[in-house]
């Protein structure tokens, strides 16, 4: 069975030196064990999905320019999260408000090529499926 994810959710990039934790701003009124409960459309950079550290994806364009200024050396860059998409696919017979909710299960793109999972989801208790 898969959590409930809520606010202080923890979430890792692939090509990010550390993970990071899921905001999640009380918009809904709706919690699970005490924290802000997630939906799918929590992915916006900065707001939900903060900095995992550096970036190491030769798709991100810093990342890029860094690595040619380093004759073709790899070097990771600061972590800007581009997250365009919501998360994917979420617990469709269950609604926080009228948004599908997060499960821990689910996945979120970002536009360097990552695929964004969730490592811990802030709480045990609740269950969505």
């Amino acid at each position: 069975m898969a959590n409930q994810v809520c606010s202080g959710a923890i979430i890792s990039c692939p090509f990010g030196s550390a993970p990071s934790t899921l905001t999640v701003l009380p918009t809904s009124m709706v919690n699970t064990s005490n924290m802000p409960a997630a939906t799918i459309m929590d992915y916006t950079p900065l707001v939900n999905i903060m900095s995992f550290g550096t970036c190491s994806s030769p798709s991100n364009p810093t990342v890029a320019a860094a690595t040619s200024a380093a004759m073709g050396v790899l070097t990771p860059m600061p972590c800007v999260p581009a997250t365009v998409s919501p998360w994917s696919p979420g617990v469709s017979d269950v609604c926080i408000g009228k948004l599908t909710a997060l499960d821990d299960s689910s996945t979120c793109n970002c536009m360097w090529g990552g695929s964004i999972s969730i490592t811990f989801a802030g709480q045990v208790q609740t269950t969505a499926s």
